[in-house]
């Protein structure tokens, strides 16, 4: 099946898609601004993102109006060969990371050893002038015909469909420079009554280093983009099918992991991976997590425990039965998360953008106006430039290098590779550590955020409440088992926290729970269902006074409880008060340590919650947080207003776990969620801490600066770099400084920043190389 995900919408708007193609043949910022405005052109697409470095197109459309594989051909046939991505073509097309690098840097390597010997030998011929072969012009000829022959064909036959494509692009610049120079030096060559210099070894030199700074490219990308390969290595290939139900000495049927259904039964050996999500229904193990939860020591696991695809079963033979397969499981949503997440550009790069879009218009305009300049105007203002080489040139041969050198040393690839590769490093960092960035807005955002709000339940605590006091109505008459066993009766209906502490309190009791039936959950305040043909009340005593039930007046004991952290739920059956229940859900053990990281670096912390003000109190001393820090009794649907009201004067990050946390997780400028979050949590927050760990977030704070910090620094370097070369190429130090850049030296200094840009991202892995737990969670 291809790789579509629904987008949500807001209601009575058109429902949307997105769609993945693997694009190939993109060599610059331009070509991904050419993709983009082909796909955005199409009817029913409202927006299209193409990654440059991972060959990925990300393309949002309306439900229905899109056909993937039409899409893909029609970008085929303007010269960026295509396919819709499907979850096997990740591990076996061959269009899939692994093999298109591989294949990419090989084929490189190959030009790169031709164009590496013709240079070679033009080097040789030019410095043995007492051999007459090697030193004769018509050698030199011979060896920039053969460079544009095979090592060049490739470059100057892409540029030239792009010129006729009308969406020209960096081999087009380079291609027009190589035959500029191979033409003038013919025509040299052929009529030497013209007294033009030949100069044959600039079109060899030319393509020698664009050749090398691609291949040198082509590694340092693959580098960038290694952790996602790294996440598909992770993938077990192969599973031991076994019949459902079968014995333990039952031979398996080895098949490919890809086809085990849900509900069929495997066989896992010692030393392997799981290839699925399943439950253990045999034998005991211990099981190497590290790859979710970062956490090197190995957990126990029997029967009824749960294990992931990806993890490693490391002392013991297990008969797991499959919960999930492909990409359902953790590691296959892993891997969509990271993978999404690299597509998405970051706001900042939507200037590169825009500039590469008229980019090599621009610069092919520039290189006429240089041309036209020196030819027409500058030899005659400053005629001791014809000196400046070793032999005077002619005003036609000086007018015409410097426009090749302009053409040449232009770099839209820089401005194409600014964002993507520090967002690929970033993202792949992130993931080692158990922290999935979900993209370059998400980046960005991150790094403008300086308040960050924590709900409570389960985010600062640890999201197993326990039940402590039980305190029937004693005009009832009822026992505090009796209440525990209404309560939990009624809490079968839901899977909140909260629920859960009361049935685990009731199954420790050993007692037997009421028939119940017609449960109602009101998200943040409750639950109510019949028990016993008895309506039965249970939530926050707000709530209980909101439905009309008569609370005791005296709170002394209900403020007591709060004051000690706990959170006090009140029962009514057929409308009277039958009791409170206390529940403590203990903090984090580093929660405190990881509130007090975030204040050290800068940012304001605050809790949210819907419990009593004295509750919050109470759990705020514990951590370090000052009343002004605190927002108590806030009802769920009132947690995106008090978001949207913060932002109204700081760029605010909530952490959250819930489903009533979504709303407000959606209005942060960050939303932040763990693991052991809901799914409606974690699809809609841009950050997830897959470790299930709070200290992960100040690292992960940390990493998205230093990976933005990363994005702008290449993003001014690419600016700066071509403001400040083309000039210099076009002759600005030429008149009072004698600077000539020859094409060839201009095809090194274009070489150079591309290499550099994907450089500087790659030294971000200097800063993290390992995990904090100091092993790395992912295993890349």
């Amino acid at each position: 099946m291809p790789v579509v995900s629904q987008t949500p919408v807001p209601e009575n708007s058109v429902s949307l898609e997105t769609l993945t193609l693997d694009v190939t043949g993109m060599k610059c910022a331009g070509c991904v601004q050419a993709v983009e405005r082909q796909l955005t052109q199409q009817p029913g697409v409202r927006s299209a993102c193409v990654n440059l470095v991972t060959a990925v197109a990300a393309v949002e459309y309306e439900i229905g109006a899109l056909n993937g594989n039409q899409l893909a051909e029609k970008l085929t046939e303007s010269g960026f060969p295509s396919q819709l991505r499907s979850p096997e073509s990740l591990g076996n097309s061959s269009l899939s990371p692994q093999k298109r690098y591989q294949e990419e840097l090989k084929a490189h390597q190959k030009e790169l050893a031709i164009a590496a010997t013709l240079l070679l030998l033009s080097f040789t011929g030019h410095g043995f002038h007492d051999l007459p072969l090697l030193s004769s012009m018509a050698f030199h000829w011979g060896l920039a015909t053969l460079a544009l022959l095979f090592p060049g064909r490739a470059i100057i036959l892409e540029g030239a469909r792009g010129l006729w494509k009308n969406s020209p692009n960096m081999n087009s610049l380079v291609g027009l420079g190589a035959i500029a120079a191979y033409t003038t030096s013919t025509i040299a060559l052929l009529f030497p009554q013209t007294g033009w210099e030949c100069f044959f070894d600039e079109p060899v030199m030319l393509l020698g280093f664009i050749l090398l700074g691609r291949t040198l490219e082509a590694r340092a990308r693959s580098q960038a983009a290694a952790d996602l390969s790294a996440l598909l290595g992770l993938q077990p290939k192969r599973a031991h099918l076994i019949p459902v139900g079968s014995s333990a000495d039952e031979t398996p049927v080895d098949i490919a992991a890809e086809t085990v259904k849900v509900g069929e039964w495997l066989r896992v050996l010692p030393g392997e991976l799981f290839p699925v999500d399943g439950r253990i229904v045999g034998g005991e193990t211990t099981v190497n997590e590290s790859m979710i939860t970062g956490e090197a020591i190995p957990v126990a696991k029997q029967g009824g425990d749960f294990v992931s695809a990806g993890t490693v079963n490391e002392s013991g033979l297990v008969t797991l039965e499959t919960t999930r397969v492909g990409s359902d499981t953790t590691l296959g949503q892993i891997i969509q998360w990271v993978e999404r997440a690299q597509t998405r550009k970051a706001p900042i790069q939507e200037l590169a953008d825009t500039v590469a879009g008229y980019f090599v218009y621009g610069i092919m305009t520039l290189s006429t106006l240089t041309f036209l300049f020196w030819q027409l105007v500058g030899v005659q203002l400053w005629p001791h430039v014809l000196a400046t080489g070793e032999t005077p040139y002619s005003p036609l041969l000086l007018s015409l290098k410097l426009a090749i050198a302009v053409l040449v040393i232009a770099c839209p690839c820089a401005l194409g590779l600014a964002t993507p590769t520090a967002l690929l490093v970033g993202t792949g960092i992130g993931a080692k550590q158990g922290i999935l960035i979900k993209g370059g807005q998400a980046l960005q955002q991150l790094n403008s955020i300086d308040s960050i709000v924590f709900d409570k339940t389960g985010t600062l605590t640890q999201g197993t409440p326990q039940v402590t006091d039980c305190i029937p109505n004693p005009e009832l008459g009822w026992s505090k088992n009796r209440l525990l066993s209404i309560a939990a009766a009624v809490e079968q209906g839901t899977n909140h926290p909260l629920a859960r502490a009361i049935l685990n309190a009731a199954q420790e009791q050993d007692l037997i729970l009421p028939p119940a039936e017609n449960f109602q959950t009101i998200a943040g305040y409750g639950v109510q269902a019949w028990v016993e043909q008895q309506k039965v009340l249970l939530g926050t005593p707000e709530w209980l006074a909101q439905q009309n039930v008569t609370l005791p007046e005296n709170t002394e004991k209900i403020d007591q409880l709060a004051q000690e952290g706990k959170t006090v739920v009140a029962i009514a059956l057929n409308g009277q008060w039958a009791g409170w229940l206390a529940i403590i859900d203990p903090l984090r053990p580093q929660a405190k340590e990881t509130l007090e990281k975030l204040r050290q670096m800068g940012l304001k912390v605050m809790m949210l919650t819907g419990d009593r003000q004295a509750t919050a109190q109470a759990v705020g001393e514990k951590l370090g947080l000052k009343s002004d820090e605190i927002q108590a009794e806030v009802k769920p649907e009132a947690k995106a207003e008090a978001i949207a009201k913060l932002q109204k004067s700081a760029h605010v990050a909530m952490v959250g776990d819930g489903i009533n946390d979504a709303p407000a997780l959606a209005q942060a400028d960050v939303g932040i969620a763990l693991q052991s979050a809901t799914e409606v949590a974690m699809d809609t927050a841009q950050l997830v801490l897959i470790g299930d760990r709070l200290t992960d977030l100040p690292q992960a704070i940390t990493l998205g600066r230093d990976t933005f910090s990363k994005i702008r620094q290449n993003l001014f370097w690419a600016f700066a770099y071509n403001i400040l070369a083309i000039p210099l190429a076009a002759g600005l130090l030429l008149p009072q400084f004698g600077i000539l850049l020859s094409p060839a030296t201009a095809a090194a200094f274009m070489a150079f920043s591309s290499v550099s840009v994907v450089t500087n991202s790659l030294l971000l892995r200097r800063r993290y190389p390992t995990s904090q737990s100091g092993d790395n969670p992912l295993k890349l």
